[in-house]
């Protein structure tokens, strides 16, 4: 994706474009994944209860309970989180990997590729994570407190400090490196290799994405559970001062006990929703990225 001459600023310019692009198109199923990953906890009394059957019935009653708006809770902290997430990412990713192709001479080699993308995806999600702290918290929340975007920055800043905006931040940039590691490269590869039989053109880069996007799930989705749990999970003060208990000490912890209490397949709470975000996420972000690139500037 556009090796061969310097990159410059347009793949970081362009990654965050696409990035916001695809986050607009997809995030009442982002909400709905939330959602399914936080409820069933038996440690944590107030999401105990399994209030939705799946995806549909989520977004079912959400939109009937709280309003179709509620789907769009925290669409301001996505925004802001994939301008400097998107950003980060997928124009670290091209410019280290053309670096390295210009060293070895060569973009085929996986393993370079995948190093690269893991790059990329953990500095990149380290650095955003308040605004994936935030997203979470307003998502789960819906419309109950009603709080805006600097509202609930200020809220967890208050009760919790600046530690509070990096909550999880140890399984997001997991997260991250594990989703940038597998996706990039596997789009890319599969890029390559159907080019000589179906070109360059949106059809290549649908398959490619679609392609990438079932592995990022399959191999994200236990983390991202884990991250879920971490971000919304509040320490607030008793009536005292005393700090309450986490229910989780950390992604080991959370790990554990999840399986424990739940089973192992709670770590893939909300799979579904996950992948039908990812596909059609991935879809809109690379055939956006790739017209992108055709620009004249």
């Amino acid at each position: 994706m556009g090796e061969g001459k310097p990159l410059g600023w347009s793949p970081f310019i362009y990654g965050g474009i696409a990035s916001i692009i695809a986050e607009l198109g997809t995030f009442p199923l982002d909400t709905t994944k939330t959602r399914l990953q936080i409820q069933g906890q038996k440690l944590d009394k107030k999401y105990a209860t399994l209030r939705y059957s799946g995806m549909t019935d989520a977004l079912v009653q959400i939109s009937r309970q709280e309003g179709i708006k509620s789907l769009y809770c925290g669409i301001s902290s996505a925004i802001l989180r994939q301008a400097t997430y998107g950003t980060i990412k997928f124009g670290t990713y091209y410019s280290i990997k053309q670096l390295a192709t210009e060293k070895w001479g060569t973009d085929d080699l996986v393993l370079i590729n995948v190093v690269c993308a893991a790059i990329a995806g953990s500095i990149s999600s380290a650095i955003a994570n308040p605004t994936d702290v935030v997203k979470v918290r307003m998502q789960v929340s819906g419309n109950e407190t009603n709080l805006s975007l600097y509202g609930c920055f200020h809220d967890v800043y208050q009760h919790e400090g600046v530690r509070g905006l990096w909550r999880g931040v140890g399984p997001t940039a997991q997260r991250a490196a594990i989703i940038a590691a597998v996706e990039l490269p596997i789009y890319d590869f599969t890029k390559q290799k159907l080019i000589p039989r179906i070109g360059d053109g949106v059809g290549n880069h649908f398959i490619s994405s679609t392609t990438a996007s079932m592995a990022s799930a399959i191999a994200s989705t236990p983390i991202d559970v884990i991250r879920t749990r971490l971000m919304n999970q509040r320490r607030t003060r008793t009536s005292n001062g005393a700090l309450c208990p986490h229910i989780y000490k950390g992604s080991i912890d959370c790990f554990i006990k999840t399986c424990a209490n739940e089973g192992f397949f709670a770590l893939y709470k909300g799979f579904v929703p996950t992948f039908l975000r990812m596909g059609p996420w991935n879809i809109i972000f690379f055939i956006t990225y790739e017209q992108l690139k055709k620009l004249p500037i």
